[in-house]
């Protein structure tokens, strides 16, 4: 039994028909749905939030959709936008230039029900991922109370491309974050629309995981994104990324896609143009970059002048993060590697993280990464919490949940990696794993506070651990997302100050 399914007053006798009547009635047309697995909620598949950026909306502000007649069909996903196969996660295996579609899942009764919503930015480190991933699939939170939108961003060098050219012929004279304007074109698409799916576009929560969480982060710190949410959650990545590293400047952004141009052999932008996405495809792109415009200024310093879009902030990070991304290696190239990025600082490093074994550099390495982005969230509230009205919560996910079949224990991805959380956020717990009661309790707890926080900017409830507001000062500890709900300890002073010291010389 879930009884805060009966405290945010969503669940009323006589749900087993469908949500919203269709067809629905949009800014561009109609469009009508399909019945998700329970029939009280409805799904509404591949609804285009832009025009295609294909031609010469190529490297080009997302354009208006053209109105359609007739009812659009909303039982399919779109294209996913172009990317490797490798970071397809499992999507729709459709991929296209024209990606730019978004899907909603809602169990309102009508438009006047006004439910919180949440728009997912998803992850995949700007090369890859979409909006109709299986494992962030909306049906279950809808059947908690909210609206959930997925979106598709242009990715790698069709969403993260600078170049001279590119920065000329802009009115903003800016080029690069792409990406990051798709995100935008789809939140003004929510402001516009969302209301006839039953959602209240005065309650709008940005969500994202890994590239996803750093998108949360750049819309913050951007003015293109004033006004468009009231609220913000972001898992295990920051504005500036996952770890304590300065964001590239226009300048060098434009010189790589100068460079990026040439390895495509094409000597202008029009020639750039010109070319199939999938030779385009084979050159790199880069992440968000400050380019005076979308981003105006480094990220720590916008927080630190609060600047920042001030709203309600939900942030945290996972205890395995480096089990995704990192592999053992010999403890000469550890030393090496931390000699290399610290200089006057690698003593002090190899004093919290020693590598005299091949084992125990590994160990040290996967310490080094857990508390450098644990230290960036913690940044991040901290910001908040100094220079915003609004507040900031933070939490670390330490539950390890059980390997999928035929997965070596403790291989790479093992325990509570980077991206494990995000499955019980959406309490979608997929198949080819063995989940326990436990699971199932956590993953009812976690999306219950993120249903709370969404709905008030405050993830407490009456039938959940006390999350107390973070406060360097006088409330410094996370809240543990694990075997056992509850406040944290303190962190460990060494390891925070040593990354303080980083942040604080790359920034003088």
């Amino acid at each position: 039994m879930r009884p805060f399914l009966f405290l945010i007053g969503v669940f009323l006798p006589g749900l087993a028909c469908a949500a919203i009547n269709d067809p629905v009635r949009l800014d561009s047309g109609l469009i009508s749905g399909v019945s998700g697995t329970s029939a009280e909620v409805r799904v509404y598949k591949g609804i285009p939030f832009a025009a295609a950026p294909v031609g010469k909306l190529r490297w080009h502000a997302p354009a208006p959709v053209a109105h359609w007649d007739g009812v659009r069909s909303g039982a399919e996903f779109g294209a996913i936008c172009m990317q490797a196969a490798g970071g397809r996660g499992g999507a729709s295996p459709k991929m296209s230039e024209d990606c730019l579609y978004l899907n909603v899942w809602t169990a309102a009764k009508g438009a006047s029900d006004r439910r919180p919503v949440l728009v997912w930015l998803h992850p995949g480190g700007f090369t890859g991922g979409s909006g109709s991933s299986p494992a962030t699939d909306g049906e279950n939170l809808a059947k908690k109370g909210l609206v959930v939108v997925t979106i598709n961003y242009r990715l790698g060098i069709f969403g993260f491309f600078a170049h001279p050219e590119l920065t000329q012929e802009s009115d903003r004279h800016a080029s690069g974050n792409y990406g990051l304007m798709d995100q935008v074109a789809a939140l003004q698409w929510v402001q516009k629309n969302i209301a006839a799916f039953g959602g209240d576009p005065r309650r709008v929560t940005i969500d994202g995981d890994s590239a996803g969480a750093m998108s949360v982060g750049d819309l913050m710190i951007s003015p293109q994104a004033k006004g468009l949410f009231q609220r913000a959650i972001a898992e295990s990545g920051g504005p500036g990324g996952l770890s304590i590293n300065p964001m590239r400047k226009l300048a060098d952004a434009e010189q790589a896609g100068v460079k990026a141009g040439e390895s495509l052999h094409a000597g202008s932008l029009a020639e750039l143009r010109a070319k199939a996405a999938d030779e385009v495809l084979k050159a790199r792109g880069t992440q968000p970059i400050i380019d005076g415009w979308f981003i105006p200024d480094d990220p720590g310093a916008i927080f630190e002048e609060g600047k920042q879009n001030d709203v309600p902030l939900l942030v945290g990070s996972n205890k395995d993060e480096g089990t995704f991304f990192l592999q053992k290696g010999p403890s000469d190239r550890f030393l090496e590697n931390s000699h290399r990025r610290f200089g006057d600082l690698a003593d002090t490093f190899l004093k919290l993280y020693p590598a005299g074994s091949d084992d125990e550099a590994f160990a040290s390495q996967l310490a080094a990464f857990r508390d450098e982005l644990g230290w960036v969230m913690r940044q991040w509230a901290g910001f908040q919490s100094k220079t915003g009205k609004s507040k900031a919560y933070l939490y670390y996910f330490t539950h390890e949940p059980p390997e999928a079949a035929g997965s070596p224990r403790g291989g790479r991805g093992s325990g509570a990696t980077h991206g494990a959380e995000a499955q019980y956020v959406f309490e979608n717990l997929a198949p080819s794993r063995t989940w326990t009661d436990l699971d199932h309790q956590l993953a009812d707890t976690i999306s219950s506070y993120w249903v709370n926080f969404a709905t008030s900017g405050d993830p407490n409830g009456k039938t959940l651990a006390r999350w107390p507001v973070f406060d360097e000062k006088r409330s410094d500890r996370p809240m543990v997302l694990g075997d056992k709900v509850e406040v944290g300890r303190a962190p460990n002073q060494a390891q925070m100050a040593f990354y303080q010291a980083v942040y604080e010389r790359g920034r003088n």
